[in-house]
Order: C-alpha cells, then structure tokens, then sequence
C-alpha cells in the first residue's frame, strides 16, 4: 500500500472509529459534538485500564494454582515467573507508546492489520479481539463473583448465578444506553488501585500474615519443578497483562494533544500495574500464600495485610465492582469493532445499525449471549477460563508489533532502528507466549481458542465474499441503464368489503394504472355473494373472484399473477396488515397476509407492498 493511499485509508478508519464512539449515552446531536474527545491521563486510566489494572485479581492466582500442582515448595518459583512477567509488561508499554504515536486514529489489532499487514492478518486481528472481548466479559465476572464469595460465603457455592446476575445487570444497561463515562469510573478505579497499594504497603509490614482465611488444602510431595510445567504456569500468569492495548485503541478519545497524552497514560498504567504485580507476588512469598478453598489468592493477601474487618470487606467489595466494570469495557469495545467489521462488509450490515438509542444493539446481544453461554459451559471457574485467555490477548499484541515493525520499516522516521527493534522484540516475546500457550493448554481448553478464531476469520471472510459478489449483481460503483416507466397492475387481495377494503383500494388507485381487486371462494354460491357485496360498494374497482375448494388465497394469488404475467405491465400486491394497539394481539391477525408475502418475495417479478392500518383494541 503506497503512503497516500495509506494515508487515506488511516484518515477512514479514524472517522469510521471516532463515529463508532458515539454509541455511547448523551452524545447526541444537538449537545457536544465530540465530548468524549477529552479524556486526560486521570480519565484514560478510569476509563481504559480497569481490564488491565483488575488483572492483578486473576493473573498471579493463575500461575500459583498451577506451580503447586509439583508442590507446595513449587510456589518459590512465582517471583522469577511474575518478574519474566512483568519484564513483559514494561516492553509492551513502551512498545503501544510506539503504537500510539504511529497509529493515532486508535482501532486495535484489526486497523493496524489492515493498514500495514493486509487482509488476512486484519481479520486473525479482529478474530482474536472478538475472543479476546469475549474472554474479557467471563473471566472478570467470574473472578468477580469469587471475590464476593471469598467475602460473603454463602455465594462460593454459587458462582454462576452471581456471574449470570452480573451480566444480565450489564446488558440490561447498556441496552438502555447507559455506558460508564470516565468521570463515573474515576472514583472506583481509584479506590481500588488505592487499596490495592495499601495492601502491599501494610503487608509489607506484616512478617506474618494479619489473618488466615479459607479452607486449608494438601498439596502433593515437591517434586522437580520442570519447564513444562514453568512454561504452563507462565501461560496462565501472562493473563495478568491483558489489557495493556485499550489505550493505544482509544487515542481519539484523549484530549489534545493526543499522542502526548495517551503515551503518558500508557506509561502510568505499565508502571501502575508493574508496582501491583511486584507488590502482590512479594507478599505472596512473605506470607507463603497457597490456593485455599474457597477464597481468591487476592482476597487471602488482603486479609494478610488488613484482617478480617472493615478494610477486608471493602477491598474486596472494590475488587469486585472493579471487576465488573473491567467486564462492561467490552460492551462498548465490541460493538465498536463489529461495526467497523460490518462497515468493511466482513458481518452483516445489521452490526453497523443504531436502534432507537445511541448503542449497537446487535453487537451488544451478540457479546452477551456468547458471554453467557461460556460461563456456563465451565461453571464460572475461573480456572477453566484461564486457558482460553491468553491466545487471543496475545495474537492481538503480536499483531500490532508486527505492523509497527512494517511501518518503521517501509517510512523510516527519525530513530526508526530502535522503534523497529523495541516492536519486533515485542512481537517476539508476544508470539512466543502465543505458542507457549497453545503447546501447554491445548487440551485444557486451549484447543476452543484454536478452532474459534479460524471459524470467525471464514465468516469474515465469507460474508465479504457473498457481498463482493452482491456488489457486482447490482453493479455498484457503474452507471446503470435509464429507467423506463411500464404499466402498472395492482392486486388487492381481499375477502369481504369493510373499512380495511377501502384503506387498501384507495392507497391502490394511488399507485398503478389498473387495480384488480382479488377474492377467493370456496363454491358458486359464495362466488355470487361476494361479487354482490362488491357490486353493492360500487367502489369503481373490478373484482377477480376465483374459486378454490380449499380457499387457499396464497395459491390463488399466485396463479392469478401467472395469468397476466405475460402483459407488459408491473405486478404489485398490496397486502393490508392490521395493526393492533397491544402487541399481544398482533398472533391474532395477519397471518395469512404475512405467508403470502412470504410466498410472493420468492418471485423476482412481483412488487411486494404491505399497508398498515392501525385498530385501537
């Protein structure tokens, strides 16, 4: 792709997603144009990095859960796992500032794909954002639903409720429009991250832990801690750095000047969640923290630091609204790439479409039906989810490096080598912990990842080819021929002479040459009955009565149509269709209309018509 016309399809995709941005509550026409163009670094990191700052709940649990599967002892291996980790983390931050300065207009894996890469990359991009957004929704709400069950007992044994509850909360918000707004997020956002930090600065403190909560379990005898087993437990910590990428998607919502001011965020959520990483994995060794049943491995280093009173229950209360919040980051992430998908004919239109209210209605059902459908699949354990992660997290990272590297390459800016070298040394360590995670987890569920992502990037692809093809049936983009105006015939099927008769001859005489009024009876004698009534009407409008033992009017339309088919006319059917003021009623009419209207659409050389006509029952 050449620089202009790399360029102007940089400049689309920024339009494109600062108008996808406008689902979200209050941004109509008529208030601000653009309000949600001003985030700072405060509001970046209230708005954007709750998916990433919350990963500190799951994220060293995951790897801890698999360590002592070898042992107790095992568990030593944590700081060097985590420090590996967050050695990870702090070359990705600085590699997405690269991100941000390159690629200002935002969009993620799928626009930098698509900008740098080509067409196949750009779709493994979208495929591993749709699991990715997915994922996201699950593991948060289950992650938080153990959190509350670590605090409130009771719910430990009810995890997938307290999951399903959650999301059916979020989807029913953001149905409704309401989606979080940075000043909303900015007190939750800081409060956890607050406490967070407490609880590594008073456990610190603290040789012993405060408080032992949870139900004690037997580990097997230490065994030798191999590098299978190492590489397992760093595919699952690896999910502490999820969400490191939503800032340098979201560069058009900064305030000005935009790349300065997303890079900053950048950099303070990389330090952020590199001080929270550190912190827990060091109070983890001081206070020898094993999964105990029942309770998080965060919520046991809480109670280490604070004890089981006040400040306990508050942090973990915080956790977990955290945790929900990070979830409801993709309800308005997802919507937004479908619809980017949809606008680049890769879904269905209907993804690109607003209901009533500002929101992506589809977008927002599709994610939640999937959500759902997963934690109930693995009983909202958290540990089950773990394993599908990481892939799809990870083959976004690998994604964006790879196409900042092509950039630095292909344009050469000013110190282009070291940009170049700190991407590729990211989409190194990136890809590697893709195949890491694949070898190690395949059969742990890895293997769904694996089979969904290629599914996703054939519907893709599938759908841009049916609609390539659409594209040139109707030859779009060509001149097509003059039109020419023919005859028109229009045929209205009914029954019996009444108000909804009139409604639909009168719109009729409006819109043809020739109306033909059409009735099906079931013998001679209500053959003669019905052409009286008509006759009685003296509506001006010739009625075609045809006789069919059954009375099917669907087969009687159709053979009439066959009749005149041949003149040099335009066929229309007019199908009057009651309205009535309750929807519940709506099973009461209509159907014989609606099968017809089924029946005729089947044909290419009928116009199909429905006129409403409003009952107030």
């Amino acid at each position: 792709m050449t620089g202009p016309h790399r360029a102007a399809e940089r400049r689309r995709l920024a339009e494109a997603h600062i108008d996808a941005r406008r689902w979200q509550p209050n941004r109509r026409a008529g208030k601000h144009s653009d309000p949600g163009h001003d985030l700072g670094v405060a509001g970046g990191l209230s708005a954007l990095s709750l998916d990433a700052l919350t990963s500190v709940a799951y994220g060293p649990e995951a790897a801890i859960v698999v360590l002592v599967t070898a042992g107790a002892t095992a568990a030593d291996w944590m700081p060097v796992l985590m420090g590996v980790i967050t050695v990870i983390l702090l070359i990705l931050t600085f590699s997405y500032t690269q991100v941000i300065a390159a690629h200002p207009e935002g969009g993620g894996a799928y626009a930098v794909g698509k900008t740098y890469l080509g067409r196949w990359p750009a779709m493994l991009g979208a495929a591993s954002l749709v699991v990715d957004y997915v994922l996201t929704v699950a593991v948060s709400l289950a992650v938080g639903a153990a959190s509350l069950g670590s605090v409130f007992g009771g719910l430990s044994h009810h995890l997938l409720l307290v999951s399903l509850v959650g999301l059916a909360l979020l989807t029913a918000v953001n149905m409704f429009g309401v989606s979080e707004s940075a000043r909303l997020l900015m007190l939750p956002t800081a409060v956890f991250i607050i406490l967070t930090l407490a609880v590594i600065v008073v456990g610190a403190f603290h040789p012993h832990p405060v408080a032992v909560i949870g139900t004690k379990q037997t580990f097997p005898a230490t065994t030798t801690v191999g590098v299978l087993l190492l590489l397992k437990a760093f595919a699952n910590g690896a999910t502490a750095i999820t969400g490191v990428e939503a800032i340098a998607n979201s560069v058009p919502a900064f305030r000005e000047p935009r790349i300065p001011t997303a890079q900053r965020t950048e950099l303070s959520l990389g330090a952020l969640l590199a001080v929270m990483l550190t912190g827990l994995t060091v109070l983890i060794r001081i206070h020898h923290v094993l999964p105990r049943g029942n309770v998080t491995i965060l919520a046991q280093v809480t109670a280490g630091a604070f004890g089981t009173g006040a400040a306990f229950y508050i942090a973990n209360l915080s956790t977990a609204l955290a945790l929900g919040l990070a979830a409801n980051t993709s309800f308005g992430g997802l919507p937004v790439l479908m619809s980017l998908l949809a606008k680049d004919h890769r879904l269905p239109h209907m993804f690109y479409l607003r209901a009533e209210r500002p929101v992506y209605r589809y977008g927002i059902v599709t994610l939640a039906a999937a959500s759902a459908v997963l934690l109930v699949a693995v009983d909202a354990q958290t540990q089950r989810l773990i394993p599908l992660f990481t892939i799809g997290v990870f083959i976004g990272f690998t994604i964006s490096q790879v196409g900042l590297v092509r950039h630095w390459l292909s344009d050469r800016p000013a110190q282009w080598r070291w940009r170049a070298a700190l991407n590729g040394l990211g989409a190194t360590l990136t890809a590697l912990a893709v195949v890491v995670a694949l070898l190690t987890k395949f059969t742990e569920g890895a293997w769904v990842v694996a089979v969904a992502i290629p599914m996703l990037i054939f519907l893709f692809a599938h759908t841009e080819h049916y609609y390539a093809k659409v594209a040139t049936e109707l030859r779009l983009g060509k001149t097509p021929p003059r039109p020419h105006r023919r005859e028109s015939i229009v045929v209205v099927p009914t029954s019996t002479v009444n108000l909804l008769t009139e409604h639909a001859v009168s719109a009729a005489l409006s819109m043809g040459d020739t109306v033909v009024a059409l009735a099906v009876a079931g013998d001679e004698e209500e053959c003669e009955q019905v052409r009286r009534d008509w006759n009685e009407w003296k509506s001006g409008v010739p009625i075609e009565v045809l006789l069919d033992p059954h009375r099917s009017l669907i087969r009687t339309v159709l053979r009439y149509i066959e009749s005149v088919q041949g003149e040099e006319a335009t066929i229309t059917v007019l199908i009057p269709e009651i309205i009535p003021s309750k929807r519940r009623h709506e099973i009461l009419h209509n159907q014989r209309g609606r099968l017809l209207e089924a029946s005729l659409k089947a044909r290419a050389d009928v116009v199909v018509a429905v006129l409403p006509f409003h009952i107030h029952d």
